[in-house]
């Protein structure tokens, strides 16, 4: 199994080369159904489907689809291995087609353990025409494990000033008999914990804003950096792998090089194969 190295070719087929239990975590964000076809030889699907991922007929051979990749998935994960997935929704006929949650619904039923929903809100999120509907300006990131024991890095997010500000007030007879869930007692012994510096963050919360991220190159959809960092971090030990079966432009080898992980991508599109490679070798 070659590492720092992108595997041209389908997904499904490529992962069935990879021996169990080999990958640390996987982070990836799959082509949308229904979006566009990225004009590739077809490939032959078991089920008989030819197309490649995301040109299914129907929505639910693409839940299937998807499912079956990431049941190979699941197979070359270590036991503590955890699975990352950022994906949007689709209007099918003007009405949403809720696939981000018939995928984790799927996934569910064949096994994985589903930790967290992660919103990603776009603050530069791009203007819609629809007058019918509000602008949507987030997508989903699934944060799944292949068992309900894992790998995890638990990541903190800086604690506002107003916070200690509140903490040097103390909890006084105006706040009532509970402060913000906490009964004077409990609260006291927090706010001892955070003024003496024990505590220096507060547990990352599952709404992140981050920028959509530029990228002067020929790919469709690019992930920000930034979105990949704080999973990395979380669910892959340093030196350990990280695998993304759609690796697309790049930015998880990107990602993993700066954070002192080895990595593994998959790609379709040998031409979409040579940008990323180019990408990742001026990232270094």
């Amino acid at each position: 199994m070659d590492l720092n190295k992108i595997h041209t070719g389908h997904a499904l087929e490529i992962l069935k080369t990879f021996p169990d239990a080999s990958i640390n975590m996987c982070i990836t964000s799959p082509p949308y159904w229904g979006l566009r076809d990225y004009k590739t030889e077809p490939v032959k699907w078991q089920d008989g489907w030819l197309g490649e991922l995301g040109t299914e007929p129907y929505f639910n051979a693409y839940i299937n689809h998807l499912c079956d990749i990431f049941d190979e998935v699941k197979r070359v994960l270590k036991d503590d291995g955890t699975c990352w997935v950022n994906i949007g929704d689709t209007y099918l006929n003007k009405k949403l087609s809720l696939l981000p949650f018939r995928f984790a619904i799927e996934m569910s039923n064949r096994g994985w353990t589903v930790r967290n929903v992660i919103i990603w809100q776009k603050p530069n999120a791009a203007p819609q025409s629809a007058k019918d509907r509000f602008t949507v300006d987030f997508e989903y990131l699934f944060f799944f494990s292949k068992n309900k024991k894992y790998y995890f890095e638990r990541q903190l997010e800086p604690i506002k000033q107003s916070t200690y500000e509140r903490c040097k007030s103390g909890c006084g007879i105006n706040k009532g008999a509970n402060y913000q869930g906490l009964n004077k007692t409990n609260f006291e012994r927090l706010q001892k914990r955070m003024l003496s510096g024990e505590i220096s963050g507060r547990n990352t919360r599952t709404v992140w804003s981050i920028a959509t991220h530029a990228y002067h190159g020929a790919h469709f959809a690019v992930f920000p950096p930034a979105l990949l960092e704080i999973p990395i971090k979380a669910g892959c030990p340093e030196n350990g792998i990280v695998l993304d079966p759609f690796i697309g432009s790049g930015t998880t080898a990107v990602a993993a090089n700066r954070l002192n992980r080895k990595w593994i991508g998959i790609e379709l599109n040998p031409e979409y194969t040579k940008l990323a490679e180019i990408r990742i070798s001026q990232n270094k």
